[in-house]
């Protein structure tokens, strides 16, 4: 059974097919296994969330899961220059490939505007050929959004926008969304604090 699992992968835009390559595969594969290692409450199986409207948080669900791709060999949280001009201040996570490219991953603890500058940061460092793609993770709008804090990005809102992205001229590479959601609700399971103590969640 899949823990915080990923309900859908929506894919935006693939230049040279990359989607079919052993390191878009692999990179997959870590990325939900890093998911599926977030459990709640703590010594559970699975992730179970107390459907309190808006009543929890979500920053040490993303902790949790950076963590986990931390320990499979992930630079989190790290500062890195991926745009010719500006810096886009931390990078959650990034992939080194052996020939030098990055893949670069996103969780959404913000509002739906920050969702947009995420994506529109890595469409920019993908035209500068400066990471090989990026995906950002958000909450099911019909699902774990409803009970973590209020008004979080998700993929409903952002779905008018997506033919803009998938329409950009890129270099090769992918650029996608993962869709998180809860294995079930349990209103007699503690509400997930809003702060960054992700390490309980693994």
């Amino acid at each position: 059974m899949s823990l915080v699992r990923v309900h859908e992968f929506i894919l935006l835009r693939d230049e040279g097919n990359w989607q079919s390559s052993p390191e878009w595969l692999e990179t997959d594969r870590e990325i939900r296994e890093a998911a599926a290692t977030v459990v709640w409450p703590p010594g559970a199986k699975e992730f179970s969330i107390n459907p309190t409207p808006q009543g929890n948080g979500v920053k040490p669900i993303k902790e949790a899961f950076l963590l986990s791709l931390s320990g499979q060999g992930w630079r989190t949280e790290q500062r890195v220059k991926i745009l010719d001009r500006g810096s886009p201040g931390k990078i959650d996570a990034l992939k080194d490939y052996p020939d030098g490219t990055t893949f670069v991953v996103e969780w959404e603890t913000g509002n739906v505007s920050s969702s947009h500058r995420a994506l529109n940061k890595i469409v920019v460092a993908m035209k500068e050929e400066n990471i090989q793609g990026g995906a950002l993770i958000v909450p099911r709008r019909q699902g774990l959004y409803k009970y973590v804090t209020d008004r979080i990005g998700n993929e409903e809102e952002l779905r008018p926008y997506f033919a803009l992205w998938a329409e950009s001229t890129l270099g090769t590479g992918l650029l996608g969304i993962y869709v998180i959601d809860y294995d079930k609700t349990d209103p007699g399971v503690p509400l997930i604090s809003k702060g960054t103590d992700g390490r309980a969640l693994v």
